[in-house]
């Protein structure tokens, strides 16, 4: 796992061919460190030295969720509709001990593929689902969420370790 000022993570990933044989492998080695990740809900390809369009999420378990596509990984997603603005606290793998309250749409819906297949996918979000898959399209977007914090007086140190 990077960690920050690691140049990767404020680099921005490249599009992927979703059925691409290195993607896939990609995705699966994705998946497998958020699985091992317990405490992580989401992870970008970026976060684990790879500049690809790739996310991969699971937030089915966190006590903030309301909606859940389950655990998924996502070729080339972007954002194609928010609403409903909030502040809510967030901490990143990549950035151990700090979380900070960012303003974040509480309803999304976002396109994407699945990689192997190639088959096109919408995900409508809400609530800390849709913090979560923001937080990933700002890492590949080469953004950490203390990019989002107008400043240090928005900054908590953080007690446990929890992604978006």
């Amino acid at each position: 796992m990077l960690t920050a000022p690691h140049p990767l993570l404020s680099s921005v990933a490249e599009p992927v061919d979703p059925t691409d044989p290195v993607v896939v492998a990609a995705a699966a080695d994705l998946l497998a460190t958020l699985r091992h990740e317990s405490s992580t809900t989401g992870l970008a390809a970026s976060q684990i030295g790879l500049r690809l369009r790739l996310i991969a999420f699971d937030t089915r378990v966190h006590p903030r969720g309301r909606s859940s596509a389950g655990e998924l990984v996502v070729a080339n997603p972007r954002l194609a509709r928010a609403s409903h603005w909030d502040h809510g606290r967030e901490g990143c793998a990549s950035i151990p001990g700090l979380t900070a309250d960012v303003l974040r749409a509480t309803r999304i819906t976002v396109h994407g593929h699945l990689p192997g297949t190639g088959e096109a996918v919408t995900i409508e979000a809400d609530a800390f689902e849709a913090r979560c898959i923001q937080h990933q399209l700002d890492h590949l977007d080469g953004l950490l969420f203390l990019d989002r914090v107008p400043g240090a007086l928005s900054l908590h140190r953080r007690l446990h370790s929890c992604d978006a």
